[in-house]
Order: structure tokens, then C-alpha cells, then sequence
């Protein structure tokens, strides 16, 4: 662990005094196995306390601080400074409307998000007991539950930022981890859904959504096996 100064350029924008986004750059000290978000409250606490930013549990369970880190969709609470160096640029993910700073609006991806109905649909009664599972059953879909719903991967994907209908990635892991779920019934109602030109087709493979992904999840794969069950009905 040791002391560093850190050069901490991020992207600002006020809209009710910016007509476009500027960079503004803060000399900080952190220590080194301190986090990107840990430098940003630095700014905010110390520095410019009118700075925007999303963080809530601040251990990578929440999702809400997903943010563009040198280049690359991370979580800012859970990205190390000795990781990124001492250079570190910030700015708000791409493809949402951008309302103050490093904060955007996030209600087109929550839009997306519900429209895959991702609950559990079942028609019958359980009574006073659980609906049971074979261990090889969850197993199908255990990576999809993983989704914190952050966005870092829809928002990395270059389709996404040009087709504001694209229903993206975490929607489609989201629909997944029903689809393949014995214990639900709607998994049919899904597929049609991501038939649609908005959906699964949209996706080009490009794997940048994976590669995004804070808890390494399959994306890709699981884009392919929602693609296959559309196609040769397998489930």
C-alpha cells in the first residue's frame, strides 16, 4: 500500500449552464488499493463538491456507479487505482441520455429490462411449498442470475448506442435466466418477444458486452443459446 497522486480527468456536464459535455481535471491523493470511486469522492468531498455520481453499497452489488474508465465500462467501487494507474479518465456510459455529470437516465434500459417479463410466470398453486428444483435444472441457468443490472454491458455495445430500440444485452440475460428455468411457463412469450427485430437479431457478436461485464458473465453465449432455442425450439 502506498500514497499516490493521482491525475483525475472527468467528464462534466451541467445542463443548466453547459450547452455540451467539457473534461475538467483534479489532482487527488488516494492511496493505491484505494478504488476510482474512492477519487472521485476525493473530488467531490474536497475539491467540487457540485460533481454528479451514482454509488450506493460501494462493494460491486448494486451496479449503480457502472461508468467509462480509461476507455472501458467498469464499476467505479470496485476498479483498483494500482490497477488503472495514476492517469485515470471518467466519464458517464454511452447510449443514455446524459441528465448531470457522470449520472444518466436510466429508465430506457429499465424499459427494456421489463419488457422480457423477467419474473417467474407459473400458473400453478404451490401451497406451502417450494417449487423444487433439480440442482442440474439450476445449473442451466445459474450465470444469468449473476445480472446487477448496471448496465456496463448494454451500454458497451456498439449496436446499442446506434439503435435506441435494441432491447441490448442485459435484457436478453435477463429473459434468459426464465426462459431456461423449468420451473416457469412463459418461456415461449419470451422468445417471441426477442424475435423481434428489436431483439436477439440485433446482436452482432462482437463480444464487447462481455468483456464488460463486472461479474463475468457468459453474455455472449447466452445471447447464442436464446438465439438457438428461437430457432430450433429448444429449451
Amino acid at each position: 500500500m502506498a500514497v499516490v497522486d493521482v491525475e483525475l480527468k472527468i467528464k462534466r456536464y451541467n445542463p443548466e449552464q453547459d450547452k455540451k459535455p467539457h473534461w475538467e481535471t483534479y489532482e487527488v491523493r488516494v492511496e493505491d488499493t484505494d478504488r476510482v470511486v474512492d477519487a472521485l469522492h476525493e473530488v467531490k468531498w474536497h475539491h467540487d463538491g457540485t460533481l454528479s455520481f451514482r454509488r450506493s453499497c460501494v462493494h460491486g452489488v448494486c451496479g449503480s456507479d457502472a461508468m467509462v474508465i480509461n476507455g472501458s465500462n467498469a464499476l467505479a467501487c470496485v476498479l483498483l487505482v494500482k490497477d488503472v494507474g495514476t492517469n485515470i479518465t471518467v466519464e458517464p456510459i454511452r447510449g443514455l441520455r446524459v441528465i448531470k455529470d457522470l449520472v444518466v437516465d436510466m429508465e430506457p434500459f429499465f424499459d427494456q429490462y421489463k419488457s422480457v417479463l423477467p419474473y417467474l410466470i407459473n400458473s400453478t398453486d404451490p401451497g406451502y411449498e417450494e417449487r423444487r428444483q433439480s440442482p442440474e435444472d439450476r445449473e442451466r441457468f445459474d450465470d444469468t442470475t449473476k445480472c446487477i443490472l448496471c448496465a456496463a454491458c448494454t451500454t458497451s455495445c456498439p449496436i446499442y448506442w446506434g439503435n435506441e430500440s435494441y432491447v441490448g444485452p442485459a435484457a436478453i440475460v435477463n429473459a434468459h435466466r426464465f426462459i431456461f428455468d423449468s420451473r416457469d411457463e412463459a418461456a415461449g412469450d419470451r422468445l417471441d418477444i426477442l424475435n423481434q427485430r428489436s431483439g436477439v437479431w440485433r446482436c452482432r457478436t462482437a463480444f464487447s458486452c462481455t468483456e464488460a461485464c463486472p461479474r463475468d458473465i457468459k453474455i455472449t453465449q447466452a445471447i447464442q443459446e436464446v438465439k438457438r432455442a428461437i430457432l430450433y425450439n429448444r429449451i
